[in-house]
């Protein structure tokens, strides 16, 4: 054959190739044999070789190959991947329901049920059919790119898939009354711009079996679950071992606009373009029929062929979906409602008491190893000293500890029957027992607290929690880093970092000429950071990532937020007694003033661009439901144009917004002759 006829028996053998990764993926058909496909790929290959300009990324060939990558590369995602809600109970599934209903009274609720994977979360975007990028999920907002990675996954296609009619008739006669099918019909036909799928990457049963067996032959780590599996394989630097792991993948999501009303839709186009997804995936009518797919699920689980935790329930309705908004991190409209918690009984050999980096100290018991969940553990959280005292605990004692999900296992009941007499009670420390600090109890606080402010631990905790990634987010200081370098003399504080200079680092224990400089420059590097993270690095007490970016949009500096005084921070949106109280006694402390002066010599804090105030002044009520947005999304840009948001109607209150079937707050206004505004006429004085 010549170059030309060559060229056009690569793209038959690509089409072909891919016809059958379809059938046999999506579809669940094979109509060839393994070995007869694998002769396919092998002449595709051949005749790939012979002529390598003819290769392309989307090529089945492309599969497996490429060096081994230094490092992964950091992706940021353009629609954040949030995270679910979980739910372990009935009750808990009717309240989340409860709650969204109020927002969006006498609408009628639908869902899509799906089952919840244990694996890895990511993303896959396609350019013009093409798979260009292939992330992880990370932190939410920020991921690793592992394209050459996902490329090795038979499920995952390289190429988008153009359906046959039959398919596309047999959607359309499903959902054609429901979608755009005139824009369904046009993105179908070329798969033209950026399409975005987000789904689950996992570990076959049998393989993970048959992968820790050849892990243990070979004398190296094998893994506590399918879940770890799946991740440490995905995040392998040598393609070429990922692809010896034989993951799988499922899609759930599909961020490209067909005209697709409800998520059911979305995910019956993902098969359509050749996209597997979970056949098990189904239409529920109303929150019964989740419940009913959450009990075969769970009946089922054994024999499925993967591993699960639960499954989960979304709003169908994409528009509802999106008006029920984001609360936190996690989408109102979707919720994880995960199977039992997994408990195990085990002994409690003793209780010691961590210090955190506010001084508190927690009683966390030490178990007699137990497996639990996928996980050995070996440690328990009791919380505090009423918690001891509720549950009746002593050290000795055989006792029932739970670990749901990723949370932190607990201690939840305890077998007094099963008393040796030789079991001890719990004392609370009465010295700290890495400083030696006096311990002390605050009025109205269940914890318990060392009262040294100069505690080795506090300070490391402190430093720790300053140099995190949702603070500073100085890559390569972790707690090992820290602890050397307070005991080596060199920081006693977050502001010290800034005085380390290379040669301090480069005689330290594990240190070399550049790893010390790494450190340098990613020290360097934190010093132009937001005042959101500026002030979740200081670890004030009760400031989390979601007030700290309160606090920076509503004072917009740090010199605002310092003289603010009490009555101001209580009238902070979000901002309880207890938070105010905590933020004006910590900048008005000596030591953490200046803490905070020392490290502004170095640290260059961005100005906050705040919008137009146009609402200055302005309090608002809302009442009913809005058409346009969530109630939180309206509470938001109030707040972000200036403006107050109260609960209640008084004499005060400028505007009262009145949505669809509004409540007693109507009627208040009304009597109270406060100015009552329409849905519309608030859209024209936010000027949207």
């Amino acid at each position: 054959m010549n170059k030309e006829e060559v060229k056009k028996r690569i793209v038959k053998l690509r089409e072909e190739i891919n016809h059958h990764r379809y059938l046999y993926h999506v579809l669940d058909r094979q109509e060839i044999s393994d070995a007869a496909l694998d002769s396919l790929k092998h002449e595709l290959y051949k005749l790939e070789q012979q002529y390598p300009d003819l290769i392309t990324p989307d090529s089945p060939t492309q599969r497996v190959g490429g060096e081994a990558l230094a490092k992964f590369k950091k992706v940021t995602h353009d629609v954040p991947m949030l995270s679910i809600e979980d739910v372990f109970s009935e009750e808990e599934l009717i309240d989340w329901e409860a709650k969204i209903k109020r927002i969006v009274p006498h609408t009628k609720f639908e869902y899509f049920g799906e089952i919840k994977m244990d694996g890895l979360a990511i993303s896959l975007i396609y350019e013009n059919e093409i798979l260009v990028e292939g992330s992880t999920r990370g932190d939410g907002k920020i991921g690793e790119e592992i394209t050459q990675n996902l490329k090795t996954i038979e499920a995952i296609p390289l190429r988008l898939h153009k359906p046959e009619q039959k398919l596309v008739n047999e959607f359309l006669h499903k959902f054609g009354h429901e979608i755009d099918k005139k824009k369904f019909l046009k993105k179908l036909e070329n798969l033209s711009g950026r399409i975005e799928i987000r789904g689950e990457v996992f570990m076959d049963k049998k393989v993970f079996e048959k992968l820790n067996k050849e892990q243990e032959k070979k004398g190296e780590k094998i893994f506590a679950n399918p879940r770890n599996a799946a991740a440490g394989s995905i995040r392998q630097l040598n393609p070429k071992i990922t692809v010896s792991r034989k993951l799988d993948f499922f899609g759930y999501d599909l961020l490209a606009d067909f005209g697709q009303t409800t998520h059911e839709q979305a995910h019956a186009i993902m098969r359509l373009i050749g996209v597997k997804d979970n056949p098990l995936n189904r239409h529920c009518k109303d929150l019964k029929e989740i419940e009913a797919f959450h009990d075969y699920v769970y009946k089922e689980r054994e024999r499925l062929y993967y591993w699960t935790d639960g499954v989960v329930g979304v709003i169908n309705n994409l528009k509802l979906f999106q008006k029920l908004g984001v609360v936190g991190k996690t989408p109102r409209g979707i919720v994880a409602y995960k199977f039992p918690a997994q408990e195990a009984t085990t002994i409690i050999e003793d209780v010691k008491f961590s210090v955190g980096r506010t001084g508190v100290l927690t009683p966390v018991a030490d178990l007699k190893p137990v497996f639990i969940g996928g996980t050995t553990v070996s440690h328990a959280t009791l919380h505090n000293l009423d918690e001891i005292k509720r549950l009746g605990v002593k050290i000795g004692d055989t006792v029932i500890v739970e670990k749901a999900g990723d949370v932190i296992p607990k201690v939840i009941k305890v077998f007094p029957k099963l008393r040796t007499g030789k079991e001890k009670e719990i004392q609370a420390p009465k010295k700290c027992l890495i400083c030696g600090g006096k311990v002390v109890r605050k009025p109205g606080e269940v914890g318990i607290y060392c009262a040294n402010k100069n505690c080795f631990a506090i300070q490391e905790r402190n430093i720790d929690h300053f140099v995190s990634r949702a603070g500073m987010d100085i890559e390569g200081l972790g707690p090992q880093i820290t602890e050397q370098l307070i005991n080596a003399g060199l920081i006693s504080n977050a502001a010290d970092i800034y005085e380390l200079e290379k040669g301090d680092l480069e005689p330290l224990e594990r240190f070399g000429e550049k790893s010390a400089q790494n450190i340098i420059e990613a020290i360097n590097k934190s010093k132009n950071v937001t005042l959101a993270k500026f002030l979740f690095a200081l670890g004030i007490r009760h400031v989390g990532e979601e007030t700290a970016i309160t606090l920076a949009n509503h004072f917009g500096s740090l010199e605002k937020l310092e003289k603010a005084g009490l009555e101001e921070l209580y009238k902070v949106p979000d901002i309880g007694e207890i938070v105010a109280k905590s933020i004006y006694e910590y900048l008005r402390d000596k030591k953490s003033l200046k803490l905070i002066n020392d490290l502004i010599r170095h640290i260059k804090i961005a100005k906050v661009e705040k919008a137009k105030q146009i609402l200055a002044g302005k309090i608002f009520v809302l009442t009913g439901s809005l058409e346009s947005m969530a109630r939180d999304q309206a509470k938001d840009k109030i707040r972000s144009l200036g403006g107050d948001v109260s609960s209640s109607v008084s004499k005060n209150t400028d505007y009262v917004v009145a949505g669809e079937e509004p409540g007693s707050k109507f009627d208040k206004a009304k009597k109270l002759g406060v100015k009552i505004i329409s849905e519309k006429e608030f859209l024209k004085l936010i000027k949207l």
